[in-house]
């Protein structure tokens, strides 16, 4: 009897463990995300990425850290104004997404639309000449997100925002865009994240775009 009571204490104190340690993940994943919307006005992304690097450390089995991590440092790239510095930055947000769907087990919705990020910030240092490897990259990322969630909204949201940047001659402009847009605007009136710690980026800068096109 004495040594099931010891048993019974020692699994108590080890879920109090357990659940202290929860609380302090999601104390410390909704404090910085949060503060998403800030760092992308303040150009502190880079910083932020670090955050959410030192929450995946400490966690270890958790993919959403790396996810935001990589989030953050892909807005980086976009960001930073020397192209000679992009492709390092857009790495390093490909390592992260890399870890974090090592974490998930597999690919899903929404490491395929960051994945569609990277690829278009390589594209970005020099559009010309690099449109057929990350072009085509960043949109079959995009096709495949789709298919794993086709309520994504944000899957819609970067395709509309690609065909935005497209050149009317080459298919793209406001014109193409619009409707995409107005799909993604819809796909997030109705889109609930798996949790309150899940993505749900985007509604925003989806209306702001839409706006533009008319």
């Amino acid at each position: 009897m004495k040594s099931f009571s010891v048993t019974l204490l020692m699994a108590f104190f080890v879920a109090s463990s357990l659940f202290a340690q929860s609380d302090k993940y999601t104390g410390a994943m909704k404090k910085n995300i949060t503060e998403l919307d800030d760092a992308l006005k303040n150009n502190s992304m880079a910083a932020l990425a670090g955050n959410f690097e030192r929450i995946a450390t400490a966690e270890k089995t958790q993919w959403l850290p790396y996810y935001y991590a990589s989030y953050c440092t892909v807005m980086a790239a976009y960001m930073e104004q020397d192209k000679s510095k992009t492709d390092a930055i857009a790495d390093k947000a490909e390592g992260f997404i890399k870890k974090a769907e090592e974490l998930a087990g597999a690919e899903n919705a929404e490491t395929c639309i960051i994945k569609s990020m990277i690829a278009s910030a390589h594209m970005m240092v020099d559009p010309q000449a690099r449109w057929m490897q990350y072009g085509q990259a960043s949109a079959s990322n995009i096709e495949k997100a789709k298919k794993l969630d086709p309520a994504n909204p944000r899957a819609y949201y970067l395709d509309a925002q690609g065909k935005f940047y497209t050149p009317e001659a080459f298919g793209g402009g406001k014109t193409v865009a619009k409707p995409v847009f107005e799909k993604a605007i819809e796909l997030f009136g109705s889109f609930k994240p798996a949790s309150e710690l899940h993505p749900s980026w985007g509604l925003t800068s989806a209306q702001y775009f839409l706006s533009q096109c008319n």
